[in-house]
């Protein structure tokens, strides 16, 4: 009830402003998969049906405050409260859920910088479907809220004249795994890194560094002598660039140091393109190459992998749009479907999505919830704001 009174109220006490919102999510997935039996290399399978259902509720509290004429002080809180069930061919069932924090920040910013604090979300780079700089965030291009975990951290950004800018974060207490990583980090051991951009003919051109210690001792078995814990640094540079078409690039080379372990070096490329057709309300049509593979040297040949992301998206109008992406992964020989219609109105959003999939899910292992696009089915969402 209280939440309810609360809803979309904004209170004002001299400069300063709070305001209570929030996003409730409900969503149903269904899918189909096959299952081998009998003998190997028999062709004999048996049909499972999947299904999950939940609810995602995620409130948020604001609050600004201008101090004196050039600067403001901003504040975020939010929370991440969800439940599902998972239902897997009447043979079992698993419930699920949890609440914690979603964002919790604090920002002072001026004409020129803002300095931000807490758990924050820390996104940057030019690719859009598969991305070498998915370093923080786990955002899926599948995924219309583009939800994702933040990451405890403190951020400076400064903004020049000429457009050019210079972020610096140190992140410390994040022992998940976060973006691409396989290994997770040491909570106890801080992490920093920086990223400049500078703009130039048609476009902009950035470099970004970043270091950590992971926690090897998570994910593989210390030999005798040898440390639990390695270092790890990445470095990145990314351009977007617009002339006729929409043009840009992400390349990532990162090294970390175990000693027991030949691959020791993962580089990833992206090139991408888009255009929008003059077609009706304008289409609008984006397509990627994207690469990584591992070694133990900066640029020998190791285990690569390729794919390719072909993405569509048409508004019929202003509540009504349909978007698509096929991925196709050269290196299976499998092509990933997917199929998204939106009504989208004031408060009330509904989300109708198809997909097609191996079941063998390679694409985005690691993020979470990624292994309910395996197989074939549907997901129905609707959210609601306030």
């Amino acid at each position: 009830m209280l939440l309810i009174l609360l809803t979309g109220i904004t209170v004002k006490i001299h400069a300063q402003s709070i305001v209570f919102k929030g996003q409730a999510i409900g969503w149903m997935v269904g899918s189909q998969m096959e299952e081998e039996v009998g003998l190997p290399g028999s062709g004999d399978s048996k049909k499972l049906i999947r299904g999950q259902a939940g609810l995602r509720y995620l409130p948020e509290l604001q609050f600004q405050a201008p101090i004196q004429e050039n600067y403001s002080f901003d504040a975020n809180l939010s929370a991440n409260i969800w439940g599902s069930g998972l239902y897997w061919s009447a043979d079992s069932s698993v419930w699920d859920g949890n609440i914690r924090p979603y964002r919790a920040w604090m920002k002072f910013s001026g004409d020129q910088f803002e300095i931000r604090a807490g758990l924050q979300k820390i996104n940057f780079g030019s690719a859009s479907m598969l991305r070498p700089l998915m370093w923080f965030d786990q955002i899926d291009p599948r995924d219309p809220l583009q939800l994702t975990d933040g990451v405890w951290s403190i951020l400076g950004r400064y903004y020049f004249l000429n457009n050019a800018n210079i972020w610096v974060w140190g992140l410390y207490g994040n022992d998940k795994r976060k973006g691409w990583e396989i290994i997770p980090s040491v909570k106890t051991k801080p992490e920093f890194g920086f990223r400049a951009q500078i703009p130039v003919a048609g476009g902009e051109l950035a470099t970004t560094y970043h270091y950590r210690v992971a926690n090897t001792e998570e994910v593989f078995p210390i030999p005798p002598g040898e440390s639990g814990h390695s270092r790890e640094k990445r470095l990145a540079l990314d351009g977007k660039f617009d002339y006729v078409v929409g043009l840009w690039f992400e390349a990532s080379l990162i090294h970390k140091e175990i000693s027991f372990i030949d691959s020791s070096y993962t580089r990833a490329l992206n090139l991408g393109v888009d255009y929008t057709f003059g077609l009706g309300n304008g289409l609008n049509l984006m397509a990627e190459f994207f690469t990584t593979g591992f070694s133990n040297r900066p640029m020998a040949s190791g285990a690569d992998v390729y794919f390719t992301a072909i993405s569509g998206n048409y508004s019929f109008n202003i509540f009504n749009n349909l978007n698509a992406i096929l991925f196709y992964d050269w290196s299976n020989n499998e092509i990933y479907n997917f199929v998204n219609w939106t009504w989208q109105f004031d408060k009330w959003s509904f989300f109708i999505m198809g997909f097609w999939n191996p079941q063998n899910f390679n694409l985005y292992a690691g993020l979470e919830g990624a292994n309910l696009y395996a197989g074939r089915g549907l997901q129905f969402m609707v959210v609601y704001n306030h």
